[in-house]
């Protein structure tokens, strides 16, 4: 058995450097599978993904994930990525069995919940109000300096997790504050600020239309939390995705995150994917 990738395409390049090809997965030059190549943006091209892999139900198990996977990184090596980045389904036990015998390591979790029912109003004392133009600037400048230290701790380079969080964040607020599609709301209790969440309803990225609403950030102040401020802010989220109109809202947590990925579950979001990546050096 020779299992190898065979380009089925050519490079495809970007002005900002970056680079993505298709291959086919191929067992003595017949086709088995396949398999897209892609350097993020978001971390400056120095990370690249793989996507779309694929192979056919009768060629599982003898060892070709494997092969394409590894000779897949050594492309990535080629086109100057440190880091590779996987996705697979959270029920796709086949995929994440691949990717963890391979050295991929959790990142992150994508999580969704179905809207079938209106939250719990806030407790008393508690509301939710529209965040103010002089408040914006000191929570971007917050909110890219936690995004930032949250993929600093899981081993991406400062350089490139400071990137990242101006690509994200800044980039999600084209025309500040009133940029269309992307909500900002502040929880007050008994008149104190305590927190706030940021919502994107799905406009902003033609990635996010088909999921919907998409959960960004929920930030409780440090001296306030424990007194179920976060769980208050995420049935606001559910309050104003479900008055968009949409039927599920979904968010990410980071891999290690424990007492986030706890409440999440206890308010009934489910994972459906899993972010993983590996270092290259």
């Amino acid at each position: 058995m020779t299992t190898t990738l065979r380009p089925t395409g050519p490079e495809e390049r970007a002005e900002d450097g970056g680079r993505r090809r298709s291959f086919a997965i191929a067992d003595n030059g017949r086709p088995v599978g396949a398999l897209t190549l892609a350097t993020d943006s978001r971390f400056a091209h120095r990370a690249g993904r793989l996507l779309d892999l694929t192979v056919e139900p009768a060629e599982r198990r003898r060892g070709r994930g494997t092969v394409a996977v590894l000779a897949a990184e050594e492309v990535l090596r080629g086109w100057g990525c440190r880091q590779a980045d996987a996705t697979v389904d959270a029920d796709d036990e086949g995929a994440l069995r691949l990717a963890t015998a391979l050295g991929y390591q959790p990142r992150g979790h994508l999580l969704t919940k179905e809207l079938k029912e209106p939250p719990a109003p806030p407790p008393a004392g508690s509301v939710a109000r529209p965040m103010a133009e002089a408040e914006f600037q000191d929570w971007l400048v917050e909110e890219r300096a936690s995004y930032t230290q949250s993929w600093v701790a899981r081993g991406v380079p400062e350089r490139w997790a400071a990137f990242r969080a101006d690509t994200d964040v800044d980039g999600a607020f084209p025309e500040g504050l009133g940029s269309a599609g992307v909500l900002l709301r502040v929880l007050e209790h008994r008149g104190t600020p305590v927190g706030t969440c940021w919502l994107d309803l799905g406009r902003t990225h033609e990635e996010r239309v088909e999921r919907g609403p998409m959960l960004f950030g929920v930030r409780v102040a440090e001296e306030q939390r424990g007194h179920g401020h976060g769980r208050t802010l995420l049935g606001v989220a559910e309050d104003l995705a479900a008055g968009s109109g949409a039927g599920r809202l979904t968010l990410h947590v980071f891999a290690g995150n424990v007492p986030a990925s706890r409440l999440y579950a206890s308010l009934g979001f489910q994972p459906i994917r899993l972010h993983l990546s590996k270092p290259l050096d």
